[in-house]
């Protein structure tokens, strides 16, 4: 009868002979650490793959792979879009502006980072559509002063879906009766969750028209530019030697390494994790 050599090396080192038992308990012990060993790797690299899977396809895709931005407002964004599209490694660009500032509701105060962005386009940069929980993106439409917020920042305020919120602008309007804060009514249209605290709890949506008002720009100017890549750790680079090549043009880049550097050292300390394990 045939059989396989590491069947026969197998069978022929697990059964001991009668006078020799020590052989046998030898064997037993060392199979039963091997599989311990092979079970707590294959764990342990489960753990380690579902972390990064995690974070790539919620948290890091969330948040711009890098921004292309200026000093002062960009008007023709959408020639500047083409422009940087031509670079093979970027895969997407959206345009994008920032105000940071407060959320009030009913004595209640939650510090937020309100991001204008175009619904359209927004898409293709960020997957906020897999995190609505209530209302759509669509609802972001200019004119309208609609936000969308985390479900942690809409529970900490007590605000529903069709409730008003009143935005805090770091900035004072001078009138004769002396300074004002600026501050705006937006009405809640929807909410996310995207299982980061960070985001879930800081980030707000809004159009990026009505945010462009709020700065009191031209509603066609934006802040900068999200860009997309196709390799996110290749982000640094090549945003900037994108920012570069726009010659004497005042830009410059910020990625993903920059702005969320907890994430950067949690995927490098991953990394080495698993190499340790590996070895």
């Amino acid at each position: 009868m045939f059989r396989p050599l590491f069947a026969f090396i197998g069978t022929r080192y697990t059964r001991a002979k009668r006078r020799n038992h020590f052989v046998s308990f030898i064997s037993l012990t060392s199979m039963i650490g091997l599989a311990l060993g092979v079970v707590v790797m294959i764990v342990v690299l489960s753990v380690m793959n579902g972390f990064d899977h995690e974070m790539r396809t919620r948290v890091l895709g969330m948040i711009p792979h890098a921004t292309l931005e200026s000093g002062q407002p960009i008007a023709d964004w959408p020639a500047l879009a083409e422009q940087v599209k031509q670079n093979p490694q970027v895969v997407a660009v959206a345009p994008f502006t920032q105000m940071q500032g407060l959320l009030t509701h009913d004595g209640k105060v939650q510090k937020v980072l309100l991001n204008g962005i175009d619904p359209a386009r927004e898409r293709e940069v960020s997957i906020i559509d897999n995190f609505v929980q209530q209302g759509r993106l669509d609802q972001l439409a200019p004119g309208e002063w609609g936000i969308m917020i985390g479900d942690k920042a809409a529970a900490k305020l007590g605000v529903a879906v069709g409730d008003k919120l009143t935005f805090v602008a770091p900035e004072v309007s001078v009138t004769p009766a002396g300074m004002f804060p600026r501050m705006k009514r937006f009405t809640v249209v929807g909410t996310f969750h995207v299982g980061a605290g960070e985001i879930d709890g800081y980030l707000g949506l809004t159009n990026i028209a009505d945010l462009s008002r709020l700065h009191r720009w031209k509603p066609d100017q934006v802040q900068g530019l999200r860009l997309k890549f196709d390799d996110l750790f290749q982000a640094p680079r090549v945003a900037y030697d994108i920012a570069q090549q726009l010659g004497d043009q005042d830009f410059y880049s910020r990625d993903w390494t920059r702005t969320h550097g907890n994430l950067y050292q949690a995927i490098r300390m991953e990394k080495a994790m698993i190499g340790l394990l590996l070895l």
